[in-house]
């Protein structure tokens, strides 16, 4: 019976863990779930993807939580892997082995409720934005509420390729802020990293671009080719988003009038 109890409290104990990872690694810029896969990946020793090792290794915060947590992982991993042997190898009794599975079966539920409800999510998040900031010197910032990214705004990440419409191109030739899409920066191989570039900066094949905008957009943006097709897509979200700002500059003169 202790045994399962230890069981259910480690297990507890690790998604709690991890739930504090991951809103801390949203808190540097990570997205939710770019954020609880690397926290999940880490904490059981599973590994991750070059590129996503490079955004963890070249950030020290993120180095600094990824690191804590393959600690503690560790440790978890082996604990509940004795717990277990203990719950079910050692007693004696079938009624001991079937009351043990009981609690951890029981617990284990209790837990993946909690991780997946909302309400819980919610209220963590809380406690665990305001533990952060009192108790460590990370910079506690909400990257997804300071770019608003609802209402359909994403940011999201292209390797260009040599057929996309935006090879070979500046970004004055592109005039992509006409259709709402603001270019953050670019990521060129053997080059630093390039942020908020001019309209002059030439986009070339193989470069990482960061965008921000419509999802809709954006998404036409990605299947965009090297023929007159891609003109009169750009030309079609250029309109609608014309008409997106003066409907909006009419919503504000009908609030001051009233």
């Amino acid at each position: 019976m202790i045994a399962a109890i230890t069981l259910f409290l480690v297990v507890a104990l690790s998604a709690l863990i991890t739930k504090i990872a991951t809103i801390a690694l949203k808190y540097t810029g990570l997205s939710t779930q770019s954020a609880r896969f690397q926290a999940r990946s880490a904490y059981t020793g599973a590994g991750f993807t070059t590129t996503e090792s490079e955004k963890i290794m070249n950030h020290p915060v993120r180095r600094k939580i990824i690191f804590n947590l393959m600690l503690i992982g560790n440790a978890g991993i082996v604990t509940v892997m004795s717990s277990l042997i203990l719950t079910f190898v050692l007693p004696d009794t079938l009624s001991s082995k079937l009351y043990g599975l009981v609690i951890v079966v029981t617990g284990l539920s209790l837990v993946w409720w909690a991780v997946e409800s909302k309400w819980v999510d919610r209220g963590l998040s809380k406690l665990i934005n305001r533990m952060l900031k009192k108790y460590t010197d990370l910079e506690v910032q909400d990257y997804a509420a300071v770019l608003h990214l609802k209402d359909d705004y994403k940011i999201s990440e292209k390797k260009v390729g040599e057929e996309d419409w935006m090879a070979n191109k500046t970004l004055q030739e592109l005039d992509l802020r006409h259709e709402g899409i603001t270019i953050l920066g670019i990521d060129r191989k053997e080059c630093d990293y390039i942020g908020s570039p001019t309209g002059s900066f030439e986009i070339h094949p193989e470069d990482v671009i960061t965008i921000y905008g419509k999802a809709e957009v954006i998404k036409n943006l990605y299947s965009r080719k090297k023929d007159f097709v891609a003109s009169m897509a750009h030309q079609e979200y250029v309109e609608k988003e014309n008409k997106r700002i003066k409907e909006q500059e009419a919503d504000r003169n009908k609030s001051k009038d009233i």
